[in-house]
């Protein structure tokens, strides 16, 4: 756990998109989700281990009100999961009713859950922003769940947006949405993430001096020299 807190006071400096080119350079292109977005602007980035839950259509027969006191069942998931996690998922991008509402999301943030994380939408939506947890979907919707949806479990390999996620893999979100880490990847993220954003922000400066964008954006080696001695000779 001390190394996932390092890890993930290193990662909330780094933002999706620097995220999202690290990984591109690395060959990999699918790890944004799709349709995802916040909730709420301004919501903080966050960082944490994915716990995932899948959806799959409803079946009249299964997607019932005594669903919800199945043992598997969303309310049984909830209480599965682990503080700190963020909790991914799979409504495979419907939106014609909500997976989660008021409730649900009161619970999950008593619980210590970081976030909410779907490609499905939500419900009861002043309720779920009263409730303080952070949640990135693809939109809002009033009629439950079962209306549409059928839920058949958790902490298996799901797709969010179009993006495998697997129990466990490292989960950044913010305002540009949300991408996952393979582990394999993690370092160069790590090593270059942080970097990034310094030498990004230094070239906005530049910009609103009046900088011209040939050579600074990016970067020639002329432009890195001066950027390494404006903060004392320390290398990218």
């Amino acid at each position: 756990m001390s190394d996932d807190t390092e890890i993930f006071q290193a990662l909330s400096r780094v933002s999706t998109a620097t995220i999202t080119t690290i990984l591109l350079k690395k060959g990999l292109r699918n790890i944004w989700m799709r349709g995802v977005a916040p909730l709420k602007p301004g919501q903080p980035r966050q960082v944490g281990r994915a716990f995932t839950l899948r959806f799959i259509p409803a079946r009249e027969d299964l997607a019932t009100p005594a669903a919800w006191s199945s043992p598997v069942s969303t309310r049984a998931a909830v209480e599965a999961m682990a503080p700190g996690s963020i909790v991914v998922v799979d409504a495979m991008g419907n939106t014609d009713a909500g997976i989660f509402g008021d409730i649900l999301c009161e619970r999950m943030a008593r619980r210590g859950v970081r976030a909410l994380i779907t490609d499905g939408a939500i419900r009861d939506l002043d309720g779920v922003h009263a409730s303080s947890l952070p949640v990135w979907a693809r939109g809002v919707s009033a009629p439950p769940a079962i209306a549409a949806l059928t839920f058949v479990g958790w902490d298996d390999p799901v797709g969010c947006g179009g993006v495998a996620v697997f129990p466990n893999d490292l989960i950044v979100a913010d305002n540009d949405g949300a991408v996952v880490i393979p582990d394999a990847l993690l370092p160069d993220v790590l090593e270059q993430g942080g970097d990034q954003e310094d030498l990004e922000a230094w070239i906005v400066s530049e910009v609103e001096k009046g900088a011209a964008l040939p050579g600074l954006y990016p970067p020639s080696e002329e432009t890195l020299a001066r950027y390494q001695k404006d903060r004392g000779g320390r290398k990218v």
